[in-house]
């Protein structure tokens, strides 16, 4: 008896410490270049937001309207990484205003940008979704943990739902698109592949 409950009191503990090994490896925490991508993303797709909001509201396309709701969802997504990992926010909750010059320039001259007509606002778009494109593409790069590469499939898939539908809409307007950000061939590649359903990312057109 005394056996019984010794071999039963050793399986306890060996489970036991299974348990928490698991949980540790979940728990690993990550490099200074996870963390900096991950906070420059938030404020990324904020920028993909806001810079559609603002286009919306000037010109009343539903593109815009539909992929804002998206780009919310991205920033939500990156959001509850950040949270999980214990990473302060990097997103001011003011439109138009971020924590990164760089993003806060770029934010400035795009909207600039679509001022001048609702074509060069459609253009801006297909700008965006061309950085966000090479940006995820790198950020890939430089992690192997499953739970950032499963978000960073969903966006980059997002993207290429947004860069199409831009496109698309440019076409529509005798206006072609060459990509600044990623290759001429990866590019034509996107264009020739039918949109993907990205978690609860999928574009609705």
């Amino acid at each position: 008896m005394k056996k019984m409950v010794f071999v039963a009191f050793l399986t306890a503990i060996l489970l036991s410490n299974c348990s928490n090994a698991s949980n540790n490896d979940s728990l690993i925490p990550l490099s200074q270049a996870e963390i900096n991508d991950l906070k420059f993303l938030r404020e990324e797709e904020k920028l993909a937001r806001d810079v559609y909001l603002y286009s919306y509201n000037k010109y009343q396309l539903n593109i815009f309207d539909n992929i804002s709701q998206s780009e919310q969802k991205h920033m939500n997504s990156v959001l509850n990484l950040m949270n999980k990992y214990g990473i302060p926010d990097s997103a001011s909750t003011e439109i138009g205003v971020f924590n990164n010059p760089d993003l806060q320039k770029l934010y400035n001259s795009l909207t600039k940008q679509a001022d001048i007509s609702s074509v060069e606002a459609l253009k801006a778009g297909a700008t965006i979704e061309d950085l966000d494109i090479n940006d995820i593409d790198n950020f890939t790069a430089n992690t192997s943990k499953p739970d950032l590469l499963d978000v960073y499939g969903n966006l980059n898939c997002g993207s290429k739902n947004h860069i199409r539908a831009f496109t698309r809409w440019l076409e529509n307007n005798e206006v072609t698109y060459a990509p600044q950000y990623i290759s001429v061939e990866e590019y034509t590649i996107i264009l020739s592949s039918s949109n993907g359903g990205c978690g609860n990312n999928k574009l609705r057109n």
